[in-house]
């Protein structure tokens, strides 16, 4: 019990909004949303964060995770590499890569200061992303595939929907129900995305890129990307 405690507590602290990696400095097209008027109340907030938690996190994100994860448990340093490339190349613009590369790079040095030596190579790598140091934690602290993912869902929901608090802008009490929604919602995206085949693995969001790409030129602006 008081091993799975320590392990539950590795996860949670790896899910804190006290993690020094700056994700919170990132939209990830919401603001350009928001601007469009694509997204402008509870409802639309809703459908924008729960559509992608439905659609596109288990199609790309997650399912490269639990790859990220085994490659990381089997000391594959050549799957490693590629798969962190592969997610990188399917970002649709440069600011979700450039967001991409920079929440890995961050992790990597917070890892590396911890401890942990595998880490250290990453931290001016470019082809670093959050979730293969995301991977890299988990392994190391021992956190189960499936706790993993759902984690690494619910801290983009909660990012997103803290976004969307600032941006839309919504209610404390709002921006609740939409996680509990989206927590209904994480055992499912976990399970598919399990489930994947490697020929399915692709994202499927393209009003995601068109919004990010927007952005990039946006003239004013709260957020990174």
């Amino acid at each position: 019990m008081a091993t799975e405690l320590r392990t539950t507590a590795r996860l949670w602290q790896l899910l804190s909004p006290t993690l020094p990696v700056g994700a919170y400095s990132y939209s990830q097209g919401l603001e350009t949303a928001v601007e469009q008027g694509w997204v402008g109340d509870e409802d639309g907030a809703r459908e924008w964060i729960l559509g992608q938690l439905e659609w596109s996190l288990p199609r790309l994100d997650l399912p490269l995770l639990a790859r990220l994860r085994r490659a990381w448990e089997d000391a594959e340093e050549a799957a490693v590499r590629a798969l962190s490339r592969r997610l990188l190349a399917s970002r649709g613009s440069a600011e979700l890569q450039a967001e991409d590369r920079q929440l890995g790079q961050a992790l990597a040095r917070l890892l590396a200061d911890l401890g942990h030596s595998a880490a250290a190579d990453w931290a001016r790598d470019a082809d670093a992303t959050f979730a293969t140091l995301f991977a890299l934690a988990g392994t190391v602290w021992g956190i189960g595939r499936r706790e993993l993912l759902a984690g690494y869902a619910w801290t983009w929901c909660e990012n997103q929907t803290a976004a969307a608090v600032k941006l839309v802008p919504l209610g404390q009490t709002a921006g609740q129900r939409l996680l509990l929604a989206a927590g209904e919602r994480l055992e499912g995206a976990v399970e598919r995305a399990l489930a994947l085949a490697e020929e399915d693995i692709g994202l499927t969001a393209p009003g995601l890129a068109l919004a990010a790409s927007l952005h990039e030129t946006q003239y004013s602006r709260l957020f990174r990307s």
